[in-house]
């Protein structure tokens, strides 16, 4: 694996022409009060799925915000982010949703590639229902490789001619952070410092670890195996010596690593209870979309019957001055949020350590 420390100076002039972490989310950390002095609200539309067609409903949500032309404005190479946390499509994105983004997105004329670092995978590293760390090169690309095949993803890909990045391993660089709560620096994968626009693709969950998974969580996923291990044991150990609320710290952390432009929550069907992957579905029928991922997950935790309180990380967001800061600063495209809003059953939230003996405690 071929590693390298990358300066935020270049990061930021490889990744965008437009400021990078701390500024593009609305953080006002480094004295830039003119994010806070913005009169604009942050757009999210809600879109309902009518007779099961979810590409019509993408289109429609992308529509609401302005067009694919508009949200890709200057971007040209683009990474879709989907949630593929293990082989199941079950509680994972639907194929349905990427593909739909990925041809509108070449339509406008984009370079598109799909790039995931998946949690667990049976045979992999979980064996006889138990799941094992691992930073082994070896497992991890053979992991993401099955997790793409069996989910679809590789003959849609090919289909599509979009090449597959298996964030777990490649060139490795690291990112500074200005203010890091799990570490002072993330690594990720180099294709990502490359980028002009990221795409999360979330699917709606709950999460017994973070209460709710949507396009904030959804980036875990790029933190590389090979450095954090399968399912990030090693990252959430570190975050949880520090006192990170219900995976926050690394959550942000990674939001202010990387840009997310734009934003697609499959809420086609979604899943209450003990998500990520042992809740129930419910049928949501719904795509939801915006290009800030901290408004988009603001609308998607209150359509679950939410407080915006009960989310450690977009509390910690707002407390770290992130925008929008209240619902009141959004403004909704399409549905309103009490015409398709869900009580969710809330999961059961637990701390790292008293599930880490169980899920990913043991090394292959």
């Amino acid at each position: 694996m071929k590693y390298q420390k990358i300066s935020r100076r270049k990061f930021i002039s490889t990744a965008s022409t437009v400021a990078v972490g701390s500024a593009a989310f609305g953080l006002n950390l480094t004295g830039c009060g003119r994010m806070a002095e913005r009169s604009t609200k942050e757009i999210v539309s809600i879109v309902r799925i009518s007779n099961g067609n979810i590409a019509s409903a993408v289109e429609e949500a992308i529509d609401l915000l302005g067009g694919i032309k508009t949200v890709t404005r200057g971007k040209n190479r683009i990474m879709l982010k989907p949630n593929l946390v293990a082989e199941s499509p079950v509680f994972t994105t639907k194929l349905d949703v990427i593909r739909t983004l990925a041809q509108l997105m070449q339509k406008a004329g984009k370079e598109v590639m799909i790039g995931e670092g998946s949690a667990a995978a049976s045979s992999f590293n979980v064996i006889n229902s138990e799941i094992f760390r691992t930073n082994k090169r070896e497992i991890l690309d053979g992991m993401q490789r099955h997790v793409f095949n069996t989910l679809g993803y590789t003959e849609m890909a090919k289909s599509l001619n979009i090449p597959l990045i298996n964030l777990h391993s490649g060139e490795i660089v690291e990112v500074p952070l200005k203010s890091g709560f799990a570490a002072k620096s993330v690594k990720i994968h180099k294709s990502l410092t490359e980028l002009d626009l990221l795409c999360s693709v979330p699917m709606m969950k709950t999460h017994t670890l973070a209460t709710v998974t949507l396009a904030m969580k959804n980036l875990i996923g790029l933190y590389p195996g090979t450095e954090y291990y399968s399912v990030r044991s090693w990252l959430h150990d570190r975050a949880a010596e520090a006192g990170s609320p219900g995976v926050a710290y690394e959550v942000i952390d990674m939001n202010n690593a990387v840009r997310t432009g734009l934003s697609v929550i499959d809420a086609s069907s979604a899943m209450e209870g003990n998500g990520p992957t042992d809740g129930t579905l419910v049928d949501m029928g719904l795509i939801i979309a915006g290009t800030s991922p901290l408004a988009t997950d603001m609308i998607g935790a209150s359509l679950m019957g939410f407080e915006l309180n009960e989310i450690p990380a977009i509390v910690l967001a707002h407390k770290t001055g992130m925008l929008p800061a209240t619902l009141g600063n959004i403004e909704i495209r399409g549905l309103r949020i009490d015409q398709c809003k869900r009580q969710f059953v809330r999961p059961d939230v637990l701390k790292w350590t008293d599930i880490n003996t169980f899920w990913g405690a043991k090394e292959l």
